[in-house]
């Protein structure tokens, strides 16, 4: 049993495994490449950074990045849909006896519209505990969701941009320095970011 755990944990972190899989699904079009995407919304530990620069391969940047753009976003609006419409309606009365969930719901009210949009344009913010905190909160639905799209779009057009330097990397080294020093970036801003918002 722990051997096929260790064997399908390696494999799901693997480039080569999302690139077979993407080749033996390519006549499908479209749907594979969005699916990826929007399953890492259900399944965090998933690299999303690899799916993007899977799909930036595969369909090139501005095709790969709209797939998985829109995977992501599908995939966050179906989540924040599960705790609010689901959760909060069924599970209310239970939650609310909880100090975590005494401890979301302060922590959203503190939280503006700026701040969310950072939060979800970083790729090291855990996006699952938005969705959760918003869901459960009263927060407004249709301003959670735009600007989480807002912000997705940008982080997808940063991993994209990943993607693409890493592809071109090949012909020219300078490409893969820019990547990284991206990649560096990203992590450290998010990091710093996640911590003042006592995320970490």
């Amino acid at each position: 049993m722990e051997e096929t755990l260790l064997y399908w944990s390696n494999q799901i972190t693997s480039l080569e495994f999302w690139q077979s899989l993407l080749d033996s699904f390519v006549g499908l079009g479209p749907f594979v490449p969005i699916l990826l995407a929007m399953v890492e919304s259900f399944v965090p530990p998933l690299p999303l950074i690899a799916i993007v620069a899977l799909n930036v391969a595969a369909h090139g940047p501005i095709m790969g990045f709209l797939f998985s753009w829109c995977g992501v976003a599908l995939g966050g609006i179906l989540m924040f849909a599960f705790w609010r419409r689901v959760v909060k309606r069924f599970f209310w009365r239970h939650a609310s006896k909880y100090a975590w969930f005494r401890k979301a719901q302060g922590w959203v009210s503190n939280c503006d519209t700026s701040t969310l949009f950072t939060l979800a344009m970083l790729p090291f913010t855990p996006t699952s505990f938005l969705h959760l905190t918003f869901g459960i909160s009263d927060f407004d639905g249709r301003r959670y969701i735009a600007t989480l799209l807002a912000g997705k779009f940008v982080m997808v057009a940063m991993m994209a941009l990943f993607g693409e330097s890493l592809s071109n990397a090949l012909e020219n080294p300078l490409y893969l320095i820019l990547a990284v020093a991206l990649w560096v970036g990203m992590y450290f801003a998010s990091k710093v970011f996640c911590r003042k918002h006592h995320l970490d």
